[in-house]
């Protein structure tokens, strides 16, 4: 029961809009013993009442099963502070300039942790004229391969999405120093200052 939503919850967003009991019971109709009940976990709002409650207590209703406000205080996200979503059933990839929310095919994504490349994950970059040509030994079978490389610096994201059976190859135009990042369907996201 602790995925659902808390008496605490219910108590302290019902407290921060400056609503008795009666008032949240009055506006759900419901009685105010309910949400004495809610509020002490002797009972659980109905499916039907998620919504209508998170409306009232002015917060997503993933805010309220969560039982964490999300307040926005990023105003200029830091790029390099990217976050990268794939979800596992098919295969969509999500790019964030922060931390986020993400679901896809009803699942909720954490963020890839990129990890430095092992012996089999290794890149080789070189520079012609003013592109980084990123090549990467690495199987392309249409059950293990790169699914993308992404080039990150201080003011751009570029995003290079590969396929099984072709090459694990790109170009980047050379803007400045950034970081690398690359993603095999089995091993994870791997990173490198470029």
């Amino acid at each position: 029961m602790n995925t659902y939503i808390t008496g605490s919850a219910i108590k302290a967003l019902r407290e921060k809009q400056q609503l008795t009991q009666l008032q949240l019971a009055e506006k759900l109709n419901v009685s105010d013993k309910t949400i004495s009940k809610w509020e002490t976990g002797k009972g659980f709002p109905d499916i039907s009442l998620i919504e209508p409650l998170a409306n009232v207590l002015q917060v997503s209703v993933a805010e309220l099963l969560s039982g964490e406000q999300i307040i926005n205080t990023n105003r200029a996200a830091n790029i390099l502070k990217s976050k990268l979503y794939v979800c596992p059933i098919c295969g969509n990839v999500i790019h964030s300039t922060g931390s986020a929310m993400i679901s896809c095919c009803g699942v909720n994504l954490p963020p890839l942790e990129a990890e430095s490349p092992d012996d089999e994950h290794q890149i080789s970059c070189g520079k012609i004229e003013d592109e980084y040509f990123i090549t990467i030994e690495h199987p392309m079978s249409k059950k293990h391969y790169i699914s993308f490389i992404a080039y990150c610096t201080g003011s751009r994201f570029d995003f290079i999405k590969l396929y099984p059976e072709g090459n694990a190859e790109v170009r980047f135009f050379s803007r400045s120093h950034g970081i690398l990042y690359w993603y095999c369907n089995h091993h994870g996201l791997f990173k490198e200052k470029i």
